[in-house]
């Protein structure tokens, strides 16, 4: 393939290197950055052979006639000099494909590489060559970046390589690659013409055995670059998809209904993409705009909850023709008077729980598709996961060997029932995020919306499962957090007592000296996080928490921290997933004034910080790549006033977390390997809103209120905080996360690891209130009303006791009560906001007011009142309605 050399050309934006002999593409630089590549090209010499695919491949199904059976058809298959053909004007390089594909495809192929208006183009021409029709019932176009991160440091991986995320929008659609540094320049890839992005379809690996001295022949439609933790794959865009859907995708419900396109004899065809370079992740809607491309920003984001009021504008030069939403019913639209140009805006109501996609016509016949997942109410959602964990999932058996009842346990959504038993022994043995995710979830979802009768289940989890049997309670390991209370070891029980029906030969099934090992950081965080809010709900609340007084959860959640580091500093050097936990322990150690107690766990911290700010990229874990640690690592550099280790981490963050208008993509952090950990469906796949969504909302957030102005973070943000809601279906199960392959396109039935993104959710939750400047006044969580200045707000987000008010940049929270309203006076800049009304366990509420952002000329607010102030929160008598308060600046 590479005998011929390769064929150096010019483009305004990007400098493109072709394989001579194929005319694919061997290296594509941005002339901003002409050092980096955004394709494999150091890999170029070992991906030569054939099989491996590269830009500028082609795959196709096709059959001859209308009926039969379909033939498949690749261009990297089987790799042959392709016939270059004369190139002039715009058009960089061009050749004739027939030599490289078989000699009975009915289709004569040509491709050309362009540069149109300044913009690289990639052509396909197909022509009908036979006598007869041609169905085209599959057609991709691979789109081959780097996202190969095999055999690189966490160093390399950041400077060399890239993700790349899908708006599987139709013709709207779009790729946006991104570098794992967060840095620009970012690519953007568009249709060029009619060429519609109707599906995003995996490039696998082959199948050969693994213990064959010979490697497996070329297999059609995959690729041999090895695929595991550090890469996830290729794929396809697929332009038809009509063949895969009636075959191997028939049991998935599509993004974008199926189409296939009939070629007459001597009918030809074109399909071509732009490429399109954009200087920032941020400004990647700016450059589709400047572009002629259309841009959709839907607020809060594409998760409808019912009773939420949603906005969507959308930037397009040419007017709407029509709209529609499928499934019918499913929401509800008005347009909006005029905002500012060049902006459309709608109002949408989701009406029909569940998937939804709204179909924008404009004019000239485009058309976008934008995907949106309708949930119930947030509050309802959340109370119906609840209920499903301490009922359905609750596990209560008495002569349990493994100690782990009672419990909320794992849960098979499919089988409807228990999981008791899995060869990944910490599946049923309540830790690691697979085990404790049940759990976890519950006590996460008990600190926003305590009810008293499930918080008398989890004391006595606490009590009789986690203190003296998945955690130790004495001996020198006390505080150590065992990896498994599940384990296998057949010569201890009945016969025949292990399910024979799974594998327990791999190193999955720990026997029972291994699941009582406490060398396992990642299982301290959930037992932490367990204490820590049971400590605050004894603290701030009356009766919810009678086994043991406050002083015993703080203490214990103390001690869990601690030990982490003493029992699993191997592992503990990482950033944890929910490592924010501990920042929430120490600041009330401080609030309480256990000074002692802070102080020990503010030196064994900040000894992790000091090693992360050492290093460049500080969030590896026991996987080469990972998506998890940035959460605690951007925490404590913050704490610490390590500034540039947290803008390092906030940056890579944002190179794989995006926004775009569909609700599984957007603030999908990346993960592909966890359903071999946590999932029934057991494979390497891309997962939507898997526990990466809901934890690395924290940072975005945390980020967004200390810098009001840069709503993008928002955005990223608070799609992250939504998508955890998605997994939660119609009776309160909620997934670990949803398949994105198009065979399957749904949430795993496995409940597995949900719970870290459930504990992403509950410290995220809140309502914001923004001004924005093109869109005015917004909420994001929130129904919002502004008529004479005077904004108001109903908080409408799961727990109702955190509201950001972006003008002033203030942050309201609650240790105890709910807001009921807000009201904005944006002339005055006076601010009243409503408590609902005491409950039983509720007599009063605890108002924190901070203010992470200043924005200028801004002053200190406070309550026009005065009420008595404990550990830095306003503790304010509730009556039997609701109260509104002013504040105002001091």
């Amino acid at each position: 393939m590479l005998t011929d050399g390769l064929l150096n050309l010019d483009s305004p934006e990007l400098a493109v290197s072709l394989v001579r002999s194929s005319q694919t593409i061997a290296a594509l630089h941005p002339k901003k950055d002409p050092g980096f590549d955004f394709t494999p090209g150091d890999l170029l010499v070992e991906r030569s052979k054939d099989g491996y695919y590269h830009l500028g491949d082609i795959d196709l199904r096709l059959r001859t006639g209308t009926s039969g059976e379909w033939k498949n058809y690749s261009t990297a298959l089987a790799r042959t000099p392709v016939t270059s053909l004369p190139a002039s004007g715009q058009v960089l390089a061009s050749a004739d494909l027939s030599p490289t594909l078989p000699a009975d495809i009915p289709l004569q192929i040509i491709r050309s590489w362009e540069v149109d208006a300044g913009k690289l183009v990639l052509r396909f021409t197909l022509k009908n060559k036979s006598s007869l029709p041609v169905q085209i019932g599959g057609l991709g176009i691979p789109m081959v970046f780097d996202n190969v991160l095999n055999n690189r440091s966490l160093e390399q991986a950041h400077a060399i390589c890239s993700f790349y995320d899908p708006y599987i929008g139709m013709d709207a659609g779009y790729l946006q690659v991104t570098r794992l540094n967060g840095h620009g320049p970012a690519l953007l890839v568009v249709p060029d013409g009619k060429t519609p992005f109707e599906a995003y379809s995996p490039i696998l690996g082959r199948r050969g055995s693994r213990d064959s001295s010979a490697p497996p022949a070329p297999e059609i439609f995959t690729d041999p670059t090895p695929r595991g933790m550090t890469f996830e794959g290729f794929y396809d865009w697929m332009i038809h998809t009509k063949a895969f859907a009636e075959n191997e995708w028939k049991n998935a419900q599509q993004w974008n209904p199926p189409s296939e396109l009939t070629l007459a004899p001597g009918e030809s065809k074109t399909y071509g993409l732009k490429f399109l370079v954009s200087d920032s992740i941020r400004g990647i809607e700016s450059t589709l705009a400047a572009n002629r491309r259309p841009v959709a920003v839907g607020i809060p984001g594409y998760v409808l909850p019912t009773d939420l009021d949603a906005r969507l504008f959308l930037n397009y030069a040419q007017s709407i023709r029509s709209i529609s939403v499928e499934p019918a019913g499913a929401i509800s639209w008005h347009q909006d008077a005029a905002t500012s140009k060049p902006w459309k805006s709608l109002t949408l109501k989701g009406d029909k729980w569940g998937r939804a996609r709204l179909l924008v016509t404009y004019q000239d016949g485009l058309v976008q598709a934008i995907h949106y997942y309708v949930i119930k109410p947030e509050l309802e959602a959340v109370t119906d996961l609840g209920r499903f964990l301490s009922t359905k999932q609750w596990f209560v058996d008495a002569n349990d060997p493994f100690h782990r009842s009672p419990s909320a346990i794992t849960y098979d959504r499919e089988l409807d029932q228990q999981v008791l038993q899995d060869s990944r022994v910490w599946v049923a043995g309540l830790s690691d995020e697979a085990g404790a995710g049940s759990w976890l979830a519950l006590l996460m979802k008990e600190l926003g919306q305590p009810d008293k009768a499930e918080l008398t289940k989890v004391q006595q989890f606490v009590d009789g499962v986690l203190w003296g049997h998945l955690q130790l309670s004495d001996g020198e390991k006390q505080y150590g957090v065992r990896k498994s209370l599940f384990y296998y070891q057949p010569d201890e029980m009945p016969p025949n007592y292990y399910r024979s029906d799974l594998n327990w030969r791999s190193w999955t099934s720990w026997n029972k000296e291994a699941s009582e090992h406490v060398d396992r950081s990642f299982d301290y965080p959930h037992v932490a996080a367990a204490y820590w809010v049971l400590y605050r709900l004894a603290r701030n609340h009356d009766g919810l928490i009678t086994n043991h007084p406050w002083q015993w959860y703080l203490s214990h959640a103390y001690e869990t921290s601690l030990a982490m580091s003493k029992f699993a500093h191997g592992y503990a050097r990482f950033g944890q997933m929910e490592g924010d936990i501990f920042l929430k322990i120490l600041d009330d150690l401080r609030r309480e004034g256990m000074n002692t107690e802070e102080k020990s766990l503010e030196s064994k911290m900040r000894e992790r910080a000091d090693h992360w700010k050492q290093e460049p990229y500080p969030f590896g874990s026991e996987m080469p790549w990972d998506s998890t640690g940035q959460e605690e690592v951007d925490a404590w550099t913050k704490y610490f006033g390590y500034e540039g280790k947290a803008e390092v981490t906030l940056d890579a963050i944002l190179g794989y977390m995006p926004t775009v208008p569909h609700w599984g993509y957007n603030g999908s952090a990346r993960r592909f390997w966890d359903f071999l950990y946590a999932g029934k469906y057991s494979r390497l796949e891309r997962q939507l809103h898997h526990y990466g969504s809901g934890l690395n909302a924290i940072p975005i957030l945390a980020a967004y209120r200390e810098h009001p102005d840069d709503f993008y973070l928002l955005r990223v943000g608070y799609g992250g905080t939504m998508g955890a809601l998605t997994n939660i279906d119609q009776d309160g199960f909620a997934s670990c996360a949803f398949h994105a392959f198009p065979d399957m396109l749904k949430f795993d039935p496995l409940s597995g690891d949900y719970g870290p993104n459930f504990f992403g959710h509950a410290l995220n939750t809140a309502t914001y209130i923004v001004d924005h400047p093109e869109f005015g006044w917004v909420a994001f969580g929130g129904n919002l009303s502004a008529r004479n200045g005077i904004v108001r707000v109903t908080p409408l987000d799961s727990f109702r006791n955190r509201i950001y008010v972006a003008p002033l940049g203030l942050w309201l929270t609650l240790d105890a009560g709910k807001f009921s309203g807000v009201e904005f006076d944006s002339g005055a800049k006076s601010l009243r906001i409503g408590l609902s009304a005491a409950t039983a366990d509720t007599k009063k509420a605890r108002l924190r007011i901070e203010r992470p952002a200043r924005p200028e000329s801004a002053a200190e607010y406070t309550l026009r009142k005065s009420y008595p102030n404990e550990r830095g929160a306003f503790v304010i008598p509730l009556g039997d309605k609701v109260m509104w308060l002013e504040l105002g600046p001091k």
